[in-house]
């Protein structure tokens, strides 16, 4: 049986794992090492929110990851704005909407302690049907030095009516995640 649950000290390692596997497989080594660090870094800082950080479990195995995270525009909007990075399913358990229950459930704790949106970067194919829209529609651009394939690849969802009102802005990781750097 699925359950999701919210991250456990015994799930922090083999959640780890997953993520880093994942990414090699999905790309490199590299990225693989990369992401890793950067859940790493994100749990030693001051946006890491434990009750947004959740795995799918079966049988005692992490199948499923994803992390929502606070985050900032300019300094400003961190009680309000999440960034949802990264997500995981093991390889060989891929399209069976793993990450998409995660994903839901993640915005439903995110809507009930009062946030507003989740930003997240990725292939807009993923994310489109999870409500996601183009940022920069919505005034919120992608910093030079964030490395973007494409503008529509920052993308934002509102998680309750109007959430983004207001809410303008340039992202930047350099200044608060040693690994991007």
């Amino acid at each position: 049986m699925r359950v999701i649950k919210t991250m456990e000290e015994r799930y922090l390692e083999p959640s780890l794992e997953l993520v880093e596997r994942v990414f090699t497989a999905h790309a490199d080594a590299e990225e693989g090492k990369l992401v890793r660090c950067l859940v790493e870094e994100i749990r030693s800082k001051r946006f890491y929110l434990p009750e947004l950080e959740l795995v799918m479990v079966e049988d005692g195995e992490v199948i499923g990851y994803v992390m929502f995270s606070r985050f900032h525009l300019e300094g400003k909007y961190e009680n309000e704005l999440l960034l949802l990075s990264p997500a995981a399913v093991k390889t060989e358990l891929q399209r069976q909407h793993i990450s998409k229950e995660l994903i839901e459930c993640g915005f439903e704790k995110a809507r009930k302690l009062g946030y507003r949106a989740v930003l997240v970067e990725g292939n807009p194919m993923n994310y489109r049907s999870r409500g996601f829209v183009t940022s920069a529609d919505h005034g919120i651009t992608a910093h030079s030095s964030v490395g973007l394939p494409a503008a529509e690849c920052l993308m934002v969802r509102e998680l309750v009516p109007g959430g983004l009102e207001g809410i303008k802005g340039q992202l930047r990781y350099a200044d608060d995640y040693v690994c991007l750097r």
